[in-house]
């Protein structure tokens, strides 16, 4: 087989990289190593930056996610028994979030790479990536019992974390950086209406907590629970009376509870691989940075890097330059870092770290008031948490 681009995973990146290429004119194969239906199925993030809203509708992907997706326009940040909301559009313009499942979104784009784009393979087992520092890099992946070799002009590892590509780049050309937190997320899905009609972020003595939801009649929701705690370990309504106590206000707001139908718990770290491309493989998405979910960055960060990608290479083709392919780690990494900070930032301020001193409890809560109170810190959190602009 032989193809201009081919992609490495068919999660939300590898997916709209495939239809942004297709938009361009520009041909590509994308290679999955799962089933359409776990791909359609397995749950990941649901925050939508402005950016990536943008995005999706431009790419003509965006009518199911304008008429099925909640657009929110702040979050309530929640301390010592206060309330205290952030007016996104107020702060940014007029931008906002839409909350839709990243499930929602490969849903859409399979079925549009099916219709109108090119081989989209499932059950596709990458093996490894050769051939990165030449002009002709390939793909060699297990398909219907068989090896094969996918011959490209180009790579983008969209695979994650444990994927094959980055593992392409030779170890003494990287630098990583990490930060594990010593804490986790147990979160539920549950067949009840959400208890607020935007994100919920709770800051307690007893840990995090977070209020979001699915649907208008599916609540998800997270409490904070050690490193390495089992799911299971933790009962229905014990998770209920737990997040009832971390969402307490002084007024007379109330939890609705409803039956549980999904638990799970969401390890926290922080990771960036530098650099993100070597000679014509490129890496985007969780392959190349992984960031705590609490600002809600992931999905976001994966679209930013697919569309450098993408304009990028049209560029190369309408001019002959390959300076913004050249550029393209450099570019990419300017926004993760930011989109590190934030996450790391929202983290340490919300998060009780075990062991947490009088002090360092006192500390979050000034830093909660100072956002408050104070229209300059406000504004930093709701333009970071819309998303930082695509270059």
């Amino acid at each position: 087989m032989r193809t201009t681009v081919g992609i490495i995973g068919a999660g939300p990146a590898g997916l709209l990289l495939a239809r942004l290429l297709h938009r361009a004119g520009i041909d590509s194969v994308v290679l999955e190593s799962r089933d359409r239906a776990y791909v359609e199925h397995r749950q990941r993030a649901g925050i939508l930056e402005q950016g990536t809203v943008d995005v999706l509708r431009a790419a003509g992907a965006g009518e199911r996610m304008d008429r099925e997706g909640l657009r929110h326009d702040g979050i309530e940040l929640r301390y010592d028994r206060k309330r205290h909301r952030v007016d996104f559009p107020a702060l940014t313009g007029g931008r906002s979030v839409t909350v839709y499942a990243q499930t929602e979104v490969c849903k859409d784009l399979i079925a549009l790479q099916l219709k109108e784009g090119g081989p989209l393979l499932f059950e596709a087992e990458a093996l490894a990536v050769e051939g990165a520092d030449t002009g002709a890099p390939s793909i060699r992946f297990r398909h219907e019992g068989r090896e094969d070799v996918l011959e490209c002009e180009y790579v983008v590892g969209c695979d994650g974390f444990w994927g094959v590509a980055r593992k392409a780049i030779p170890a003494e050309l990287t630098r990583v950086f990490e930060r594990t937190y010593p804490y986790a997320w147990l979160g539920i899905l549950a067949d009840v209406p959400p208890s607020h009609d935007e994100l919920v972020y709770a800051r307690h003595d007893r840990g995090f907590a977070l209020l979001s939801m699915r649907s208008p009649s599916v609540s998800r929701l997270y409490l904070q629970v050690p490193e390495g705690t089992d799911a299971d370990s933790w009962g229905d309504e014990e998770i209920w009376d737990e997040l009832e106590r971390r969402f307490e206000t002084d007024d007379d707001w109330t939890l609705d509870r409803g039956p549980i139908t999904q638990k799970s718990v969401t390890p926290m770290r922080s990771y960036v691989h530098e650099p993100m491309r070597h000679g014509r493989l490129f890496l985007a998405g969780d392959a190349a940075h992984i960031v705590p979910p609490t600002g809600a960055k992931g999905l976001n960060l994966a679209v930013g890097d697919v569309v450098t990608f993408a304009r990028a290479l049209s560029y190369q083709r309408e001019t002959g330059s390959a300076e913004r392919l050249d550029r393209y780690s450099e570019t990419c990494l300017r926004r993760i870092w930011q989109a590190e900070r934030f996450s790391y930032d929202m983290t340490s301020l919300l998060h009780r770290s075990p062991g947490a001193t009088p002090f360092e409890d006192r500390m979050q809560l000034a830093r909660l008031e100072r956002i408050a109170g104070a229209r300059a810190a406000e504004t930093d959190l709701a333009e970071a948490y819309t998303g930082f602009p695509f270059e």
